[in-house]
């Protein structure tokens, strides 16, 4: 019996255009030496104490005369985020039926602190959330999994997940838990 979904966040419950396809047409920064940079970053920033996020970006955006401040950037980059709405409706629906929606997110704190303000009903929703800037686990890491199921009480066969990410949906088979590459809600839907 499924008593939990646990999801990822980012493409799946918020959704947004690619900030590397954003800063190409904005900025003429080719998607090649974009995405390199945000890989290293991210990697820094989804860890806990690792500082303020600005510092990191600070040096690209100079090298790129992308003249944007503190705040800009992150109006730049968070602002362009949506709910997914499809999905919220079907969490509501699940939740009536007593299954647990737990989020599984690679954030950083920056982030976290915009969707905390920006979609309060949306946190309200979850029944737990996972931030790897505040666990120390990055996802594919199976200890992130591991403390999702223990404080929870969950066995892995108890839960289904959906990530956007190929591997992070490869780690949860691995694991035991039913997984899938979110592609949309009627897909979710359909795994019940």
């Amino acid at each position: 019996m499924i008593k939990a979904i646990i999801f990822d966040l980012n493409g799946v419950f918020i959704q947004s255009e690619r900030l590397s396809d954003r800063f190409s047409k904005d900025y003429n920064v080719k998607t090649e030496d974009f995405l390199p940079v945000l890989s290293e970053i991210m990697a820094k920033v989804r860890q806990p104490n690792a500082g303020n996020l600005f510092k990191y970006w600070k040096p690209y955006l100079d090298q790129w005369h992308a003249n944007l401040s503190e705040s800009q950037f992150y109006d730049y980059w968070f602002n362009a985020e949506t709910e997914n709405k499809d999905l919220v409706g079907l969490a509501a629906e699940l939740k009536g039926k007593g299954i647990k929606i737990i989020i599984l997110s690679n954030n950083f704190k920056e982030r976290t602190n915009y969707y905390l303000q920006t979609f309060p009903d949306l946190f309200k929703m979850f029944d737990r959330v996972y931030f790897s800037w505040q666990t120390g686990f990055v996802k594919p890491d199976p200890r992130a999994f591991d403390l999702l199921f223990s404080e929870n009480s969950l066995k892995p066969e108890e839960c289904l997940y959906s990530d956007d990410g190929e591997k992070n949906a490869e780690l949860g088979n691995s694991l035991g838990i039913k997984s899938y590459i979110f592609t949309n809600a009627a897909g979710v839907a359909n795994l019940l």
